[in-house]
């Protein structure tokens, strides 16, 4: 264990990517001298390879056990279960944390990310959590900061029209980038850094969440207890985007939607706007993909689009799956 009370808690979740994950652990002990006292937190999801044994041979080899913990989890139980993991772990020392970092394996971390991130949130009384700006290798931005999703951005997102774009930009999800930070509704979780009152006033994040829209819905419980969300570029981040996810990028052709990610969207609607907002925005999205769709073929456009994907939306949609909120 470190000598002083450890005042930020990284926390990184591996399914099958011992590789990438060691990488990540690389790039953060490479620029520990900017640290304040720290602790990893790696949990490893049930991964079906030897994650496990690779990571912790790597962690002995190198001799950083003192830095970081490794938590073998029981069962693969998504990606908010595998924070929780980490946070219950990390919540249980005396005293916490002040800051809690949670940074995706398929990352690495730019000299001086983590410290920009924690000079932020200490200056910005008001800002609950910070997100970094993630950037391909050759440091190409990606969009990483967004406002909420409604039934108009669930239409407009998906007809990929200019004009509509443009007389309906404040309500587009992915918002433009600036060179200075800025306040945002929801942020990229590949590296979003939170102060320890926000993970006191939010708590735990909600496990019936598979993968994807855990985080969004911890922002909006965050905004609901009045804190801020900020995107703060000069905190850089290599992100190899759906490297440890399996969901890639959009400009390349998309696989398959998994089941999972129909499921949180569908409970992120509900659970957060209502009956009505969700299945407007279910309409709206149904609609705009079908619209898109038409204009595609007519237009000759290339086909990036994920297979089966009107399909997938109908058969998960509230009209056929109803409101529950209760896990199948």
């Amino acid at each position: 264990m470190t000598k002083h009370p450890i005042k930020l808690a990284i926390i990184t979740v591996n399914y099958g990517t011992p590789e990438l994950t060691i990488r990540c652990i690389e790039s953060v002990i490479q620029d520990q001298d900017q640290l304040p006292a720290f602790r990893l937190y790696i949990v490893d999801n049930h991964s079906p390879d030897a994650s496990v044994e690779q990571i912790g041979d790597y962690l002995k080899t190198h001799q950083l056990e003192d830095r970081v913990t490794l938590i073998a989890a029981p069962e693969n139980g998504g990606y908010a279960y595998g924070n929780n993991q980490a946070l219950r772990t990390a919540l249980a020392q005396d005293p916490l944390p002040e800051y809690f970092w949670l940074l995706n394996p398929d990352t690495q971390i730019r000299p001086g990310a983590a410290r920009t991130l924690i000079e932020f949130l200490q200056s910005h009384p008001k800002a609950g959590l910070a997100g970094s700006r993630l950037e391909d290798e050759d440091g190409t931005p990606q969009t990483s900061a967004f406002r909420f999703h409604s039934p108009i951005s669930e239409f407009i997102g998906t007809m990929q029209l200019g004009v509509l774009d443009k007389l309906f930009g404040q309500h587009l999800v992915p918002m433009a980038l600036q060179d200075q930070p800025f306040q945002a509704e929801w942020l990229a979780g590949a590296s979003v850094m939170m102060k320890k009152q926000v993970v006191k006033d939010v708590g735990l994040m909600d496990e019936v969440y598979f993968l994807y829209f855990e985080e969004v819905d911890y922002f909006v419980a965050a905004r609901d207890k009045g804190w801020q969300a900020w995107y703060v570029p000069e905190s850089r981040v290599h992100h190899m985007v759906g490297a440890a996810t399996g969901i890639s990028d959009h400009r390349k052709k998309a696989p398959r939607r998994p089941q999972y990610w129909f499921e949180s969207r569908r409970r992120f609607f509900i659970k957060n706007f209502g009956k009505t907002t969700a299945l407007f925005s279910d309409l709206a999205l149904i609609s705009g993909y079908g619209l898109w769709r038409i204009r595609r073929f007519l237009q000759r456009k290339p086909d990036i689009d994920p297979p089966h994907f009107l399909s997938d939306l109908i058969k998960n949609s509230v009209l056929r799956r109803g409101f529950s909120l209760d896990p199948e």
